[in-house]
């Protein structure tokens, strides 16, 4: 009776563990999802500057539609010092009302080529304005806008 009973013993300590294989796929478990979790989290600092570039897109491409419509010049310009906003456009009608603010923190703002007459944006009256660029900067986050004059302000990819 006695040998009867050794090998039930040895199954059970065989079994009373884990196998390497079902080590290895709970370590690729875990592996895989601190990955994707790694991957899903985002720097807030993009996040915020991203949302600002969509927003001031959508602001820049309002500005010039109703430029074209009016007739009027109409520039951007940023950091107006004097009234404290974050940017503003002249030369819309007063009863067009656009924002002033950036949502969140203030974005650093770096217009490409500009000059003593003309220190912001040019968003019309004509269809056609001049290729632009302008960088936006967030903490260490960086994008630039451009248009090529005949399309819609965007953002780029800078080398």
């Amino acid at each position: 009776m006695r040998c009867a009973g050794a090998p039930r013993t040895a199954r059970r300590a065989a079994a009373a563990g884990f196998t390497l294989i079902e080590l290895l796929v709970v370590v690729a478990l875990i592996a895989i999802t601190s990955a994707t979790i790694s991957l899903a989290l985002r720097d807030p600092a993009e996040q915020q500057l991203q949302r600002e570039a969509q927003r001031l897109i959508a602001l820049l491409e309002t500005a010039r539609a109703e430029s074209r419509a009016s007739g009027l010049t109409v520039r951007w310009l940023p950091s107006a010092v004097k009234t404290g906003d974050d940017f503003r456009f002249e030369g819309l009608p007063r009863s067009l009302t656009l924002p002033t603010r950036w949502l969140g923190d203030p974005v650093a703002v770096q217009i490409e080529n500009t000059t003593a007459t003309n220190p912001g944006l040019t968003l019309g009256p004509e269809p056609i304005i001049p290729a632009q660029r302008l960088r936006l900067q967030l903490g260490g986050q960086r994008l630039t806008l451009a248009t090529d004059g005949l399309g819609p302000f965007d953002v780029v990819n800078t080398p």
